[in-house]
C-alpha cells in the first residue's frame, strides 16, 4: 500500500515539475516575442517617420518598451560598439534567446512524450 502511495505522489510530483517547466518556458518565449516585435515596431517607425519621429506617440510607447532589452544589451556589449547599434545588438541577442527558448520547449516536451504541451 505504501508502495503505491509513494508512486502516486512521485507521479503527482513529476507532473507539477513538468507542467511549472512548461508555463516557465511559454512565459519566457512569450516575453522575447513581445520584445522582438516592439524592437522590430521602433526600427521600422525609425526608417518610416523621419526626423518627427521624437514626436510620434507610438515611437515613444516603442521606445519605453524596449528600455529594459537596450539596457541589457549596453550591458553586454563592449565600449567600442556604436549606441546607433545597439539596437540591432538587442534584436539579434533576443533572436537567439527565442530560439533557445523555443528549441528547449521542444526538447522538453518530447522527452515527456508530448504530455501537457500544446
Amino acid at each position: 500500500m505504501d508502495r503505491l502511495k509513494n508512486q502516486r505522489l512521485r507521479l503527482i510530483i513529476k507532473y507539477i515539475v513538468n507542467k511549472t517547466l512548461i508555463n516557465f518556458l511559454n512565459a519566457a518565449q512569450l516575453v522575447l516575442y513581445i520584445g522582438l516585435l516592439a524592437l522590430l515596431g521602433q526600427g521600422l517607425l525609425f526608417v518610416l517617420a523621419g526626423e518627427n519621429r521624437d514626436r510620434n506617440i507610438f515611437y515613444q510607447l516603442f521606445q519605453i518598451l524596449n528600455k529594459p532589452w537596450l539596457f541589457l544589451a549596453k550591458k553586454l556589449t563592449p565600449a567600442t560598439i556604436l549606441p546607433k547599434h545597439i539596437p540591432l545588438v538587442a534584436f539579434f541577442v533576443m533572436s537567439v534567446l527565442y530560439v533557445y527558448v523555443t528549441l528547449a520547449k521542444i526538447e522538453h516536451c518530447i522527452s515527456i512524450a508530448m504530455q501537457g504541451c500544446k
